[in-house]
């Protein structure tokens, strides 16, 4: 038989030549773990959609993070569950407020290991579950709604957040949020825009981690899922504005946005793998249809290879540790 004189299985060959010429890494540090601590917990309470996943007690937040630190993670992203939700969302800039007290906590035991970083939404803390302030109509103002995340971003800034996730998708919110920080002397904080953020189907199981009130969808402010230029151009936009770091959500189902908006823009770029992504996945190793840690580590280097700098992923402090050498 006559083979071409290129024979690219050379390259295949064994272990160590797949090691020495592989495009795309995974390390520790480039993964981010999200993570809920909700109001009035004595014991970390586990999440039934999300299997290994828990809302914590501030105790167990402390442990968790410690051990993130210990695995080499590149940080946390703090979510809080509230015991009293109102129409503004007024516990998001209590200084007493769950997120803002766990912000605290884990600034102390381990704001010098890793970044802790925080949700800048309302979503979590409205009693209507709209990521913003409502109108008269039901809609949700964004004007409006700029004035309450500034008021978030002080009061998170002020407990020790090292960088914002403006996760609210109103316009805007980046460059009002910059303004506000560096007026009060808060220069150095980071904004994470949440740039291309779709309305999905896959945060079913984060509203379940979030106890989230939501009636209705939030259409009329997350991307439309048939929209990739869109995607691109909020992720421009966000870096006009003052972003640090840009990021798309959901990253599986949008790897092509996710591509896209690494060409487009010169700052990092992340992506969030989500709760429904990390629930099928996890159904699917349940019932042996999958190898489940080879599934896991494949799903997060495809993100990678895609363009993100870093992915925020549940199973980052487990990824992490099976991607120490020896593991």
């Amino acid at each position: 038989m006559t083979f071409p004189e290129t024979r690219l299985r050379r390259l295949r060959q064994s272990a160590p030549v797949r090691a020495l010429v592989r495009e795309t890494s995974l390390e520790p540090r480039q993964l981010v773990l999200p993570m809920f601590v909700r109001e009035g917990l004595t014991d970390a309470s586990p999440i039934g959609s999300m299997p290994g996943v828990v809302q914590h007690s501030l105790d167990s937040l402390r442990a968790a993070a410690a051990d993130a630190a210990d695995a080499g993670v590149g940080g946390v992203m703090l979510f809080g569950v509230p015991a009293v939700r109102d129409a503004t969302g007024s516990g998001a800039d209590d200084p007493r407020g769950i997120l803002n007290v766990a912000t605290e906590a884990l600034a102390a035991e381990v704001g010098d290991a890793l970044v802790v970083q925080t949700d800048l939404c309302l979503d979590e803390f409205t009693d209507h579950g709209h990521c913003g302030v409502l109108a008269a109509d039901g809609t949700v103002d964004n004007d409006a709604t700029l004035e309450r995340y500034a008021a978030m971003a002080l009061a998170q800034a002020r407990a020790g957040s090292q960088l914002l996730g403006l996760s609210g998708m109103m316009d805007g919110q980046v460059a009002h949020l910059r303004a506000a920080l560096d007026a009060e002397g808060f220069q150095d904080v980071l904004l994470l825009a949440y740039a291309a953020k779709y309305a999905s189907a896959f945060y079913g199981p984060f509203r379940e981690a979030v106890d989230s009130q939501l009636q209705g969808d939030r259409r009329t402010y997350q991307l439309d899922p048939g929209n990739r230029r869109e995607g691109v151009r909020e992720a421009v936009v966000d870096q006009q504005e003052g972003a640090d770091i840009v990021m798309v959500k959901p990253a599986m189902a949008f790897l092509d946005v996710l591509r896209e908006v690494r060409d487009a823009v010169d700052i990092p770029v992340w992506a969030y793998q989500v709760s429904g992504e990390y629930a099928m996945i996890e159904a699917a190793a349940a019932n042996g249809w999958i190898d489940r840690r080879a599934a896991v580590l494949e799903s997060l280097l495809s993100i990678r290879r895609a363009g993100a700098d870093a992915v925020l992923t549940y199973w980052a402090v487990e990824a992490a540790r099976w991607l120490r050498p020896g593991s």
